[in-house]
Formats: C-alpha cells, structure tokens, sequence
C-alpha cells in the first residue's frame, strides 16, 4: 500500500513538470507500475501486476508499446495476461492500463526493473521511450504477521447489535432520569 502512495505521490509531482519540460507540442508519457502480492495456497505466492500509462503532454502518442520482460522465467511463471502490450494511439490526456498475473514457488528477495515504454511522435523520426515508476524490493513467501480480521469479523457480527443495545441505553437514561430544569421548577413552586 505504501508503494502505491509513493508511486501516486511521485507521479503527481512529476505531472505539472510535463509541460514545461517538452516546450511544444508532443506527448509526455508517464507510467506507473504497481504489485499486489497474494498466497492462493501454502509455498505460492501470486503477483498481480497493473501497469498505468498516462498522456500528460499535449499530443498524441502513436504505437505504444509497453514492455515489462524483467521477471526472470526461472522464478516467475505467467499464469495471466501479456508481459507486452501495445495501444495504437494515446491521446492528450488519455489514460491506458495494462494488467497480468505471475506465480512464484521461489523464496528470497526480488528487485524489478521498470517496465520500457516506446512511442512515436508524428514530428520525430526515432521512437520515443519512457520508464515506468520503480518497484520497491518485493519479499517473495516471506513469513507476514497475521493480520487482523478476526477483530473485523467481530465488528461485522456484533456491531449492529452493540449499537441497538447503546440506543436502548441511552433512551432509557434520558427517560429515567430527572432533568435539572423539572428539578429547578419543582423547587420553585414549593416556596
């Protein structure tokens, strides 16, 4: 999750730049890449790669390609989607998102580089390429500390119940018990 964050943070910097840095008209290419990491079952772990493309600049770009080829087929097995991609054209402005999905059995520490993205501009003879973010060093079937569900599922069982049981309370509270006004007036009349 703090990946994610630091990709978008990263990517929302680097955005205002994109116009002063091309100086005329032509695409600005940003792409973001993200992992999420599973366990389907005991001794795999499954790795849900989502790559995002975004124009930032004012023209369009022709024949995207995207190429993510940095998983080593000794330790990763496609089981979902292309490690490639390529989008005919990307408009100013326009988004592209590129998923698939990689199964490992290997344990240890794993640092991908970033994904290559070429393109063509009309106004330029040689294809244009672009980086994705980087990712951050994955641990691959590291022992994780549980996480908290079972507070979760308490929640979700007993909540309702627990607010039903709060309102009753409450109502009962302000019905049993004297307000200071009524106590003010009864000491008024007396005199």
């Amino acid at each position: 999750m703090a990946q994610q964050w630091r990709s978008l943070l990263f990517l929302l910097l680097l955005v205002p730049f994109a116009a002063a840095a091309t100086g005329q008209d032509a695409p600005f290419v940003v792409a973001q890449k993200k992992v999420a990491l599973s366990r389907p079952g005991p001794g795999v772990e499954r790795l849900a790669v989502t790559l995002n493309l975004y124009n930032q600049g004012s023209a369009t770009a022709y024949d995207v390609s995207l190429n993510d080829d940095s998983w080593p087929q000794e330790a990763f097995q496609l089981i979902s989607g292309t490690t490639s991609k390529i989008v005919e054209k990307l408009d100013p402005g326009a988004t592209a998102s590129h998923n698939f999905i990689l199964e490992t059995k290997v344990q240890g520490k794993f640092q991908g580089s970033p994904a290559i993205i070429t393109y063509r501009v009309p106004t330029k003879a040689a294809l244009q390429e672009a980086y994705s973010t980087p990712m951050f060093p994955l641990d691959i079937l590291a022992e994780r500390p549980p996480q908290q569900k079972f507070e979760l599922r308490l929640v979700g069982k007993y909540g309702s119940l627990v607010s039903v049981v709060s309102f009753v309370g409450v109502f009962i509270y302000l019905v049993a018990s004297p307000s200071k006004s009524t106590a003010a007036k009864g000491s008024k009349k007396r005199r």
